[in-house]
């Protein structure tokens, strides 16, 4: 009888922080294939010791393509999508194995619990958050979305038992690097959709994200965690409007100078 197999699908760039403890967690995979984007701090040599096969992608097409690259260089039966902050609990990946060995659907989601800057975040919008990350290969693929891909698939996904632990900010450092890289990269995305940004939405939208966060998603519930990442959302949309606002008055300028 033929074994089930299992690959795992990883993107990076000067993930060295968690990738050791990420890929230690994965032994049970039959193949792990990590897309680097051109990291300098160790990352890939982190990757070769613990096994994985490394490809150099230093064109960066945006999270979702990128992640899709990942999947396209698996061959195995099954496809377990995770990022190199996250670490797969033995709970976890006991149900991974269960499910493939005997699966009752194409698709499965897992149950990620995140942590900021050393906090783990049961609140804000953050908790309870299934994502669907386990798949027969091709039942699934990413968005094409630069930013906050998501996995596109038919079928209905199950729910496993264990947690994906998710080192999504390890310091300020790490929080104010995202929070420009993410609404960068949210800016583009609306731009492309022909959405428009003005000093007025940055204000109202910024506000909005505090809000929600904060109040109706019991973000006060987490403590001093909960109004950082408060404070963190309402930035990154605040600055994703201005941003847009910027790139839309590049683009009518130019359109001026062609005209």
């Amino acid at each position: 009888m033929t074994q089930t197999t299992l690959g795992v699908a990883i993107i990076t760039k000067n993930a060295a922080t968690r990738l050791a403890q990420c890929l230690s967690a994965l032994s049970f995979a039959n193949d792990i294939v990590v897309i680097d984007g051109g990291s300098t701090d160790g990352t890939t040599e982190i990757a070769r010791a613990h096994g994985a096969r490394i490809i150099e992608e230093t064109t960066w097409p945006g999270f979702g393509p990128q992640k899709n690259r990942a999947i396209d260089a698996l061959a195995t039966d099954w496809i377990l999508s995770i990022d190199a902050d996250e670490i797969v609990s033995p709970e976890l990946a006991d149900s991974i194995r269960a499910a493939i060995t005997s699966p009752l659907s194409d698709v499965y989601a897992v149950d990620r619990l995140s942590s900021f800057c050393g906090s783990w975040i049961h609140h804000s919008g953050w908790y309870p958050d299934w994502i669907p990350r386990l798949f027969r290969r091709g039942a699934a693929r990413f968005s094409d979305d630069l930013v906050h891909e998501r996995l596109v698939f038919a079928a209905s996904a199950r729910k496993l038992e264990g947690k994906l632990l998710h080192y999504s900010y390890e310091d300020f450092d790490d929080v104010l690097r995202k929070l420009n890289t993410y609404s960068s990269a949210g800016a583009e995305q609306r731009a492309a959709a022909g959405n428009s940004g003005s000093v007025g939405k940055a204000v109202l939208r910024g506000a909005w994200a505090f809000v929600r966060t904060y109040v109706l998603r019991a973000g006060f519930l987490d403590g001093r965690a909960g109004f950082m990442i408060a404070v963190f959302n309402a930035e990154t949309v605040y600055y994703r409007f201005l941003k847009l606002a910027l790139i839309n008055g590049h683009h009518t300028n130019r359109a001026l100078k062609t005209d």
